[in-house]
């Protein structure tokens, strides 16, 4: 049996040769590197920037929600690093009917999405 090589080349991205380092899978590992304790800060900015959240005084009969850090590395069409990314998710599996289901997250929507639509809107006038 012969194997034949694709004269078409894979992207560097999608090769595991490419991946230099792996996501932090949890904060303690994060917080050990720079690059890691630095995005954490921007998304920490920006949420306080953007008054996501404000702080209320606790009530004992409040169910608290938790949240976590979760971890991307961006890579751009190449494989090469564009930035470390770090979002602060709230931990929504332990909402209570009835008590915090009154406010709803609304993820953030990209320009590319944005544009996408009203190309097609303009496309069917």
């Amino acid at each position: 049996m012969t194997l034949r090589t694709s004269t078409r080349s894979i992207p560097q991205a999608l090769t595991t040769a490419s991946i230099t380092q792996e996501e932090p899978t949890c904060f303690s590992q994060a917080n050990k590197l720079p690059e890691w304790r630095a995005a954490m800060a921007e998304e920490f900015n920006a949420l306080l920037r953007n008054g996501t959240w404000s702080l209320v005084p606790r009530d004992p009969a409040m169910n608290l929600i938790g949240c976590k850090w979760v971890y991307r590395i961006k890579r751009k069409a190449d494989g090469s690093l564009e930035r470390y990314k770090a979002r602060l998710v709230a931990k929504g599996f332990h909402q209570q009917e009835g008590l915090n289901y009154l406010e709803t997250f609304s993820p953030v929507v990209k320009p590319t999405t944005i544009r996408t639509i009203l190309a097609v809107a303009v496309a069917h006038d």
